[in-house]
């Protein structure tokens, strides 16, 4: 750390009212120091923000849709039991759920549903499914799939 030291008078500066001169230095260990702190804060909590399901997806050359609003997520794991966004749904009380969900939305901008299935279960359970989303009158149903890194 610098000091200014004058020539008479004490240590003090003579003219402009005896100031002192600004400091032209500044001290950025503080800063950097609160930001190395913050960088640990979002490494530790940033996984730990991604929730849902655990569900094996298929893959597919299909692109990525662009959402305006956030989707509802239907899951069905690969023991055939079904999540909406993350809640564990009977399969009797799947089609009361879906009917509320489709009570709930704005006919003129419907939520997008978001479907999702392990590739264990069978296609009639996702039929089953799907076909409880159509009776309800959620016709806005995108199939979730991994991106496909293979060829054909």
């Amino acid at each position: 750390m610098a000091m200014n030291l004058s020539s008479g008078g004490g240590g003090r500066r003579r003219g402009r009212g005896g100031r002192r001169a600004p400091m032209a230095e500044i001290n950025v260990t503080p800063l950097v120091d609160v930001m190395l702190v913050l960088l640990i804060i979002f490494m530790v909590t940033a996984p730990l923000l991604v929730t849902g399901v655990p569900v094996e997806l298929p893959e597919s050359r299909a692109n990525a849709l662009d959402q305006k609003d956030e989707p509802i997520e239907i899951a069905i794991d690969k023991n055939g039991v079904t999540f909406i966004d993350g809640t564990e749904v009977g399969q009797a009380d799947l089609p009361e759920r879906l009917e509320e969900i489709a009570a709930a939305q704005d006919a003129n901008a419907p939520r997008q549903i978001m479907l999702r299935g392990d590739t264990a279960i069978s296609y009639g359970q996702m039929m089953r499914v799907m076909g409880e989303l159509n009776r309800a009158g959620l016709n806005s149903v995108s199939l979730v799939t991994t991106g496909s890194s293979g060829e054909n």
